[in-house]
């Protein structure tokens, strides 16, 4: 195998505590921490650890986004990633159309690997690796919790609900990865003035012969409700009659 693209999606840190804007138009970021969303950091660990075992030649790192996500690629860099492209685009794309620019640069490095995390923590949609799988005509493997590598196929062991499933796909396939795969490694000083030297290209994504535009549009953002103070029953009898009140049983 020769090139691995993974994705890196740029996303507010998962230790921050996020806050909904005053005006309910979107969430806050202005001085808020961003990150490597946690499950693409795995995919790029997974990617890095298969090129060290002489698997693969090139580890590609890719986002789509603004102009700051140049950080987060040179994080990847920093992380042992060979090279980062940018596609850069305004505002909110859609789905289908960030599947069909993987596809795009899939096609164009001839990669026989994408590796995706499962989910953006921001969004948890979950829906990028199946939309590419599709719109790309190649195999998917879900959910991986391990990978390996054997010549022109790939085994793949997904978690499902009844436990544990082995599954092996031909390549250039798309596989998404769980947070249980690896844990992905800290980044020494050293690798991050060296990734101030490898290429991160920038194109925009109307250079791609790709219209993006929000198919669904977002009206309005809410905080949770503040979680009600417990009430302290005598007996059963008592809390079957609250729940009664309530019109819970």
């Amino acid at each position: 195998m020769d090139k691995i693209i993974v994705g890196l999606k740029r996303v507010v840190d998962y230790n921050v505590r996020v806050q909904v804007k005053s005006d309910g138009s979107g969430v806050e970021t202005d001085g808020v921490k961003m990150s490597i969303n946690p499950f693409d950091e795995i995919a790029l660990e997974e990617a890095l650890r298969i090129k060290e075992r002489g698997e693969a030649s090139e580890v590609i790192a890719v986002s789509i986004g603004s102009t700051e996500a140049q950080q987060q690629l040179r994080t990847g860099l920093a992380m042992g990633a060979d090279r980062a492209i940018l596609v850069e685009a305004d505002g909110d794309i859609d789905p289908l159309s960030i599947a069909r620019t993987f596809q795009h640069l899939a096609e164009k490095e001839n990669a026989g690997l994408v590796l995706l995390g499962k989910q953006a923590i921001d969004g948890d949609n979950n829906q990028i690796p199946q939309m590419l799988s599709a719109s790309w005509g190649r195999p998917q493997a879900t959910f991986a919790s391990g990978v390996e590598i054997n010549g022109n196929t790939a085994r793949v062991v997904r978690e499902v609900d009844a436990g544990l499933e082995t599954i092996e796909v031909d390549l250039p396939a798309v596989i998404s990865v769980d947070l249980r795969l690896n844990e992905a490694r800290y980044v020494k000083l050293p690798d991050i003035m060296k990734a101030k030297k490898k290429p991160l290209d920038v194109v925009a994504l109307a250079e791609l012969g790709i219209e993006a535009g929000p198919q669904i549009k977002e009206l309005s953002y809410a905080p949770p409700e503040e979680r009600q103070r417990g009430i302290m029953v005598d007996d059963t009898a008592a809390l079957v009659a609250v729940l009664k009140d309530k019109g819970l049983v």
